[in-house]
C-alpha cells in the first residue's frame, strides 16, 4: 500500500501523493485544494502544456489563470502517446495515492489509463474523473465547459432581467464548485481506504455541480406548476442598489436587519408598517419600498454607507477584485501571499481556503513552469539519470 505516514505539522494530507492529469480549472483546482492540505501534487502535462497556459493574459510569460489555479504543485511533462511516456506514468501511478483527470469517458482507456488498467498497477489508488456530463447517458462524450453547463441548467436564465436575455455568471463558478467537490470526495475516499485498505473510482461532473448549486430551486412538489424560479427572490430590497457614488449590496431579510436598515436610512415608518413585516410582504410591495430606499441611499456614497450600517446591516460596496490585494480583512486572514516564479518573477496571489489549527499545512508556492520538475520527480520515482536523459532525447519528457 502507498506510504501514507502522517506528518505532524505539515497538513492533514501530508504523505499523500496526487497525480494531477487534468486541465483547465475544475480538476486542477481540486488538486490545488488537496495541496493546500499538505498533499504532494504532481501536475502531469502533455508537451503542449495545459490549455489554460495559453489563455489570454496581460502577463507575457504565463497565463494569469494558470498561475491562480495551479499553485503548490510540481510540474512534469510526459508524452502519453509514446509507450515510454505511458510506462513512466505507470511508474508514478504505482507510488501514488490519487489520480485526477478530466478526459472524456472514452479517452482514458485508449490512453492506457482507464481505471481497470491503473488498478492493475496500484489497487489502492483513488481514481477521480472529472467529466462534463457524467459517464453515462447521451451526452457522456460531449465536451463540457463551465458556461456551457451554466446555460444548459438554467443558471444563465436565472440571471435574466425581466424580458431580457440570459446572463453568464463570470468567474467559472461551476468549475470552482466542482473543484471543491473533487477535494471533498477524494478526501472521503482516502479516509475510507484507511478502513478498508481498498482503492476506488469516483466521479464529479460539471452537470451535477451546476445542479447542486441550484438545490434551493430544484424542488418540485406534486400537483404544483413547474415554474421553479418563482421562489428565492427577496423582492428587490436584498440586492445591489445605486448610491450617491458607487453601488451597494444590501441583505435585509431577517426582522432584525430589516429594522436596522430602516432606522439607519431614515425610513423607520417602513419598519413599523404591517404591510412590510415579512420578506414575502416586502417582495409583494417592492414597488413602494425600493424607490424610497433608493432616494435615501443618494445621501451617501457606497463606502460611507458601509460605515453607517457597520455590523447592523449586512452590506458591501461593489469593488474590483484587484482591490482585495490591499483589503485589511484579507490581510488579517492572510489570504494574499507573495510568490516567486522562475519565469514570471514575483507576484501576489491567493493562498488557501481552509485553516487547520494543529496541522496547518505547508506554505503555498508558485504554480510550476512547464516541465520544471520532470527530472526530479522521475528520479524520485526510481528512474536513473541516464534513463531520464534518454526519455528527454526522444521527446517523451520535457
Amino acid at each position: 500500500m502507498p506510504n501514507t505516514v502522517y506528518s505532524p505539522g505539515k497538513g492533514p494530507l501530508a504523505g499523500i501523493t496526487v497525480l494531477d492529469l487534468s486541465a483547465y480549472i475544475a480538476g486542477p483546482y481540486g488538486c490545488t485544494l488537496l495541496a493546500d492540505q499538505g498533499a504532494r501534487v504532481i501536475k502531469i502535462e502533455p508537451p503542449s502544456g495545459d490549455n489554460l497556459r495559453h489563455y489570454p493574459s496581460t502577463l507575457e510569460a504565463e497565463s494569469r489563470a494558470f498561475l491562480g489555479v495551479n499553485r503548490s504543485k510540481q510540474g512534469v511533462v510526459l508524452d502519453l502517446k509514446q509507450p515510454e511516456g505511458l510506462a513512466a506514468l505507470h511508474t508514478l501511478i504505482g507510488q501514488a495515492d490519487v489520480l485526477v483527470h478530466n478526459f472524456r469517458p472514452s479517452v482514458p482507456e485508449r490512453l492506457g489509463i482507464g481505471y481497470d488498467q491503473v488498478r492493475a498497477v496500484n489497487p489502492w489508488l483513488i481514481y477521480c474523473s472529472v467529466t462534463g456530463y457524467g459517464s453515462r447517458g447521451p451526452l457522456r462524450n460531449k465536451a463540457g465547459y463551465d458556461q456551457v453547463l451554466q446555460t444548459m441548467t438554467g443558471m444563465c436564465a436565472a440571471q435574466a432581467k425581466p424580458g431580457g436575455p440570459p446572463g453568464i455568471l463570470y468567474g467559472s463558478v461551476v468549475d470552482f464548485y466542482a473543484a471543491s467537490l473533487v477535494a471533498g470526495a477524494v478526501s472521503s475516499a482516502l479516509y475510507e481506504r484507511e478502513r478498508s485498505g481498498l482503492g476506488q473510482a469516483l466521479e464529479v461532473s460539471l452537470l451535477s455541480s451546476a445542479l447542486a448549486m441550484q438545490s434551493t430551486r430544484l424542488v418540485w412538489a406534486a400537483n404544483e406548476p413547474r415554474v421553479l424560479d418563482r421562489d428565492m427572490r427577496s423582492g428587490g430590497i436584498t440586492g445591489i442598489h445605486p448610491t450617491r457614488s458607487g453601488h451597494l449590496y444590501l441583505s435585509a431579510n431577517t426582522p432584525h436587519f430589516w429594522k436596522a436598515l430602516c432606522e439607519r436610512t431614515g425610513l423607520l415608518h417602513l419598519a413599523t408598517d404591517p404591510r412590510f413585516d415579512t420578506v414575502r410582504k416586502r417582495a409583494e410591495h417592492q414597488d413602494v419600498i425600493v424607490p424610497q430606499l433608493h432616494e435615501a441611499l443618494t445621501r451617501h456614497s457606497a463606502r460611507e454607507w458601509e460605515e453607517i450600517f457597520g455590523d447592523a446591516v449586512p452590506c458591501a460596496a461593489a469593488r474590483r477584485v484587484d482591490e482585495m490585494f490591499d483589503d485589511p480583512q484579507c490581510a488579517a486572514e492572510q489570504l494574499i501571499a507573495e510568490f516567486e516564479h522562475p519565469v514570471v518573477g514575483r507576484y501576489q496571489g491567493f493562498t488557501r481556503t481552509t485553516r487547520f489549527t494543529r496541522t496547518p499545512g505547508p506554505m503555498p508556492f508558485a504554480a510550476p513552469a512547464l516541465g520544471a520538475d520532470s527530472h526530479r520527480v522521475l528520479r524520485d520515482a526510481g528512474l536513473s539519470d541516464d534513463q531520464i536523459t534518454q526519455l528527454q532525447a526522444k521527446g517523451v519528457v520535457l
